[in-house]
C-alpha cells in the first residue's frame, strides 16, 4: 500500500484513520477489511478498492432535514455541506451483522452520537429505515477520496444536538426550499457540498421527502444503483 505523510493532518481525524472498513465487492459482498486510510487513497481507488458507508437523512417531526457542514479537519471533502451524517460500519461482529443491514444501523446510531452527540437511546437502530444502496466514486483531492456502497438510511425523529466541532463546523435543519437554495449556491461555488449529496439530492432525496411517511413503496434492497 502507498505511503503518505499525514504530518500536516489534523491528529484526531488522523487516528481514526487507523479505523478497519469493510472491504466488499461491486455486489457488496464481504472480501475482506482495511484501514480507513488505504480505503481513501486514490492510489487503491484506482485499483478497484472499495467499501461499505453509510448516509443517515435525519428529519425532524416538521418534516425538515437536518445538515451538516464538515469541518475544516476532515481529511475528505472538508468545509462541504452534506446530509446529517455520512460514515462506515467497522469490521467488528457488531457492525458485520448483514441480516436487514443490522450492522449497519448500528454503526450509524454510533456515529450519530459521535458526530452529533445525539444520545444513543434516542435514536436506536430499530428506528433507522434502510431505504436502498447506491455506488459511487468521487475524489476530495489529489491523494484522498471515496469509492463506497452507500446504505441510505432515514430517520424521523426530534433529537438533542451536541456536535463535535472536530467533526462538524455546522448544522441547521432545512426544508425542500431551503435544499434547493443550497444547491443553488452549490451550482454557482458559493459553497462545496458533498459529491454522494449532490447525486442523492439530484436523483432520489426530493421524491422520497414527498413520501416521508410512506417510504415503504421505495425500499429496494436488491439493486444497488450505480452513480
Amino acid at each position: 500500500m502507498p505511503e503518505v505523510n499525514t504530518d500536516n493532518l489534523d491528529e484526531q481525524q488522523v487516528q481514526l484513520l487507523a479505523e478497519m472498513c469493510i472491504l466488499i465487492d461491486e455486489n457488496d459482498n464481504k472480501i475482506g477489511a482495511d484501514t480507513k486510510k488505504n480505503c481513501h487513497l486514490n492510489e487503491n481507488i484506482d485499483k478497484g478498492l472499495l467499501h461499505r458507508a453509510f448516509s443517515v437523512f435525519l428529519f425532524n417531526t416538521e418534516d425538515k432535514l437536518l445538515l451538516q457542514q464538515r469541518s475544516d479537519a476532515k481529511i475528505t471533502f472538508p468545509d462541504c455541506f452534506t446530509n446529517t451524517c455520512c460514515s462506515h460500519p467497522l469490521s467488528t461482529p457488531l457492525e458485520l451483522e448483514e441480516n436487514n443491514a443490522q450492522g449497519v444501523r448500528q454503526a450509524a446510531q454510533r456515529r450519530l452520537k459521535a458526530e452529533l452527540g445525539i444520545p444513543l437511546e434516542q435514536v436506536t437502530p430499530e428506528e433507522i429505515f434502510y431505504l436502498t444502496r447506491i455506488h459511487y466514486k468521487a475524489r476530495s483531492d489529489g491523494i484522498w477520496g471515496e469509492h463506497e456502497i452507500d446504505y441510505i438510511l432515514f430517520v424521523q425523529k426530534n433529537v438533542t444536538l451536541t456536535p463535535d466541532p472536530n467533526e462538524i463546523k455546522s448544522y441547521c435543519y432545512v426544508t425542500q426550499e431551503e435544499l434547493k437554495q443550497l444547491m443553488e449556491k452549490a451550482s454557482k461555488n458559493e459553497i462545496k457540498i458533498t459529491p454522494w449529496f449532490k447525486l442523492i439530492a439530484e436523483t432520489f432525496l426530493f421524491k422520497w421527502w414527498d413520501n416521508l411517511h410512506n417510504l415503504n413503496s421505495f425500499v429496494d434492497h436488491e439493486k444497488i444503483h450505480r452513480m
